[in-house]
């Protein structure tokens, strides 16, 4: 069933370090963004890491972190110990100092990277909102922290929905192996299910490799990083 006219469009997620395409394609979809920091932080997945490209392949940038389980992502630090911040301008700046864009973006993520941060979850959401104006990507986001809502698993997502009055909820496609559509139907939530298909684009080093950090799109595209992501055609 496509939505109306009026209906309005959430999706939820958790805040992920500078996620893949598929991430800000579902937030450009949706009238109503919420950012998923009050569930508990997952070892080892992309809410402290992601993957660049450099001349022998795929690179992983990773925010080293200090992790009591079962924290919420709001509740976890960095680990300052060691100077990941220089680790990973570095290794951006040598990844893509010759892509088209380097010297139109450096300024802005060095500034990120200038400043001393304590907890992963606002360095991830600072850096998601600069993302999202550096692409023209303008959508209300909202925090899950916000609201009073104690539930867990589809039950919480469909709450969150009608706690901003919206009428459908754009799940990923991995949403058709774990949610329960019981909550949403009962609270008359229409779900939808993203299938993204990922776009080719130049990029530097050799053959396309898809599912990278949006790092990788802006650096190579540029202003049209955000047509790039509405495209979705390719692999």
């Amino acid at each position: 069933m496509e939505a109306g006219e009026e209906d309005v469009i959430v999706s939820i997620h958790q805040p992920n370090f500078v996620p893949w395409l598929g991430f800000f394609d579902k937030v450009d979809r949706s009238d109503i963004f919420i950012l998923l920091d009050n569930v508990q932080f997952e070892k080892n997945e992309w809410q402290n890491r992601n993957r660049i490209k450099g001349p022998n392949g795929l690179q992983w940038l990773t925010v080293p972190v200090q992790h009591r389980f079962p924290q919420t992502i709001a509740e976890v630090c960095i680990d300052n110990k060691t100077n990941w911040r220089r680790k990973h301008w570095n290794a951006i700046t040598s990844n893509y100092r010759r892509a088209p864009f380097f010297d139109r973006y450096s300024p802005l993520f060095e500034n990120v990277y200038l400043q001393e941060w304590t907890r992963l979850v606002d360095f991830n959401i600072y850096l998601l909102k600069q993302v999202f104006d550096m692409i023209g990507l303008n959508k209300p986001i909202r925090l899950a922290s916000e609201f009073q809502i104690n539930q867990a698993s589809s039950s919480r997502l469909a709450s969150l929905c009608k706690a901003v009055d919206g009428d459908i909820y754009l799940a990923g496609a991995g949403g058709y192996n774990y949610l329960d559509t019981t909550p949403f139907e009962s609270s008359r939530i229409q779900i939808e299910y993203q299938e993204y298909r990922h776009p080719e684009y130049p990029q530097l080093f050799g053959s396309f490799i898809a599912h990278l950090s949006v790092l990788d799109l802006m650096m190579n595209c540029g202003d049209q990083s955000l047509n790039v992501i509405r495209r979705k055609t390719g692999t």
